[in-house]
């Protein structure tokens, strides 16, 4: 890489000329988009008359935070602007690179501004992997000019990258790539005769274009490089033609992509889809939310931890047994392992996206607010310890406050009306139960027993 070679493109390895074509790259970083032009989707941030586009085609970038899922154009869009604009442009990785690294960026960029005027782009991918202080470091660069900024980031950058250097920076959102999108690129690199098979007599079926772009997930490159294997590795007919149908395209692209990152913004917007659909009874729903993350990977255990969580959370004392049967799934699980564990997952899946709901349980966030809020009241006398009232008693020769409480069993029906909080709360209720399910036999019991303790206050 020669940076200060004003007709190299830097993204490349060595001192080629930025249109020249390495026929030993694969094709679809030969294909790579070099223009706005060539580039397919995010219209909404450089479609015809967009902000970012807009900007790329006035010279004027500043420092820009690209922020979305794997494979959307995160790079390919840093390329595109940097050759738009005629900038040196510079890569980091922030899993590999550091400081030092930055500072021998910031020492060529200098000496490239001095001799020629030319802009440098420090495109650094998984900016959100520097700590605070790598980050900081980018902060005075930015402020004088010396190197425009493009991060690239899977995570959530309001959580993952520090304010001033957000506030430095103008941040865009890319979303997945569609099937179409995938499926342009794949007609347009069986038309490129520079860069593409143009040059080759290919024909593809539409069912094989479909099946590449369909088990792509969204992700060109994926599709491009199944789409090359399946030329490379086919033969031509009598007549020149390499055929490409649906069956080649199988063999070539045989595991659909699915679109998740389990430790980023993906894994917890599956994870709430997941959670919603239970919340709501969606059955298929749930079950579809919780394959789609197994088949990215997924912890199962996590998503166990997430049952054990509704159970309580949201079907509660409607239906108590839940939460005893995702447990026994989840013991169940542990002992027999994958893929059998597939039945107890969807076993306790099932139960609890099915199962009665309620929320009652979360009275215990109202209760700790009233104490965090009000602070504890004193226990009330009978319902001290008996033996530590005792002693006092006997010490200082007084009635055992302890004598004045009921025990419940000495009744009928194993109850008996008597004050159980403090003064200052002991007409307080936080408990709002639910009228449906396990929990409505439980709410009749209740009632009774508020009538009851509502008549003995009376006498």
């Amino acid at each position: 890489m020669d940076l200060f070679n004003e007709d190299a493109d830097s993204s490349s390895k060595g001192d080629q000329p930025s249109d020249f074509v390495n026929p030993h790259e694969p094709l679809a970083t030969r294909m790579r988009p070099r223009s706005l032009d060539e580039f397919v989707g995010q219209d909404h941030i450089v479609g015809k008359g967009k902000m970012l586009r807009r900007m790329i085609e006035s010279g004027v970038i500043g420092s820009l935070i690209f922020y979305g899922p794997p494979s959307s154009g995160k790079t390919t869009l840093a390329h595109v602007i940097s050759r738009e604009i005629n900038a040196q442009f510079t890569v980091l990785n922030a899993v590999l690179d550091g400081i030092k690294d930055l500072r021998q960026v910031v020492q060529k960029a200098e000496k490239i501004q001095q001799m020629n005027g030319r802009k440098t782009i420090l495109f650094v991918d998984e900016i959100h992997r520097w700590n605070k202080a790598q980050q900081d470091a980018l902060l005075p660069h930015l402020e004088s000019g010396v190197i425009t900024l493009i991060g690239a980031t899977t995570e959530n950058p309001f959580y993952s990258l520090v304010s001033p250097l957000l506030s430095r920076c103008q941040l865009f959102e890319l979303y997945d790539l569609t099937m179409d999108h995938v499926r342009a690129m794949i007609d347009r690199s069986l038309e490129d005769e520079e860069r593409g098979l143009g040059q080759k007599n290919v024909e593809v079926t539409d069912a094989a274009k479909k099946h590449l772009a369909e088990f792509a997930g969204g992700d060109i490159r994926n599709a491009i490089n199944a789409l090359e294997v399946a030329v490379l590795s086919s033969e031509a007919d009598e007549d020149g033609i390499i055929h490409i149908d649906l069956d080649i395209a199988k063999e070539c692209i045989q595991k659909r992509s699915v679109r998740y990152d389990g430790t980023g913004d993906e894994h917890y917007h599956f994870a709430s889809a997941f959670i919603k659909s239970l919340r709501g009874s969606d059955v298929d729903a749930a079950l579809y939310w919780m394959a789609a993350m197994l088949e990215g990977g997924e912890d199962p255990n996590f998503i166990f931890r997430r049952l054990l969580i509704q159970s309580s959370e949201d079907v509660g004392m409607a239906d108590p047994h839940a939460l005893s049967l995702v447990n026994s799934a989840h013991e169940a699980f542990t002992k027999c392992g994958m893929p059998e564990g597939l039945y107890f997952l969807a076993h306790a899946c099932i139960y609890v996206a099915l199962a009665p709901k309620s929320n009652s349980t979360g009275a215990i966030f109202s209760v700790r607010s009233e104490i965090q809020q009000n602070g504890i009241g004193p226990v009330p006398p009978h319902l001290r310890d008996k033996t530590a009232n005792s002693k006092q008693s006997r010490y200082l020769g007084v009635e055992n406050a302890s004598d004045d409480y009921h025990y419940p069993h000495s009744y009928d029906h194993h109850w008996t009306p008597q004050q159980y909080l403090p003064d200052e709360v002991k007409d307080k209720e936080w408990y709002e139960p639910g009228n449906i399910g396990r929990e409505n036999k439980l709410w009749e019991r209740l009632e009774t027993i508020k009538e009851a303790y509502a008549k003995a206050q009376k006498k």
